[in-house]
């Protein structure tokens, strides 16, 4: 059977409960600017920001999200953003609000990852080959 999509993922949300905050812990870790997500009708209560993303065969876009219900922190899905040298990204995290929970360490063949924890709760994964 021939794989024609080499990323099968097309979006992810990391739940959140103060927006603000979270925005803030992101886009000071990973250097990047969030923007506004339109809401979709009849989503009332519903706030997205988005992660910039050109979304393709091998990439995923995805947002932060807050919505009326649903609590942040469950950890059911762990999301790696990827980079340089993710012990650049490592060394923001504490100074954003969140926790580093595994310091870079070395994945093999695969490069090496450090997770952590956002100001909402949420585990979270840095990726690098280097």
């Amino acid at each position: 059977m021939e794989n024609k999509r080499p990323n099968p993922v097309v979006w992810f949300e990391i739940y959140v409960n103060d927006m603000s905050r979270a925005q803030r812990f992101y886009e000071t870790v990973l250097d990047i600017q969030l923007d506004d997500l339109p809401t979709p009708p009849g989503e009332d209560g519903l706030i997205m920001k988005f992660f910039p993303n050109e979304i393709s065969n091998f990439g995923s876009g995805g947002a932060l999200c807050k919505m009326p219900g649903f609590v942040a922190g469950g950890n059911g899905t762990l999301v790696y953003f990827g980079s340089a040298d993710c012990s650049v990204e490592e060394a923001r995290i504490a100074a954003a609000g969140g926790k580093v929970f595994k310091s870079k360490f070395s994945i093999g063949d695969y490069g090496f990852v450090a997770l952590a924890t956002d100001t909402e709760g949420n585990m979270f994964g840095l990726h690098s080959m280097h």
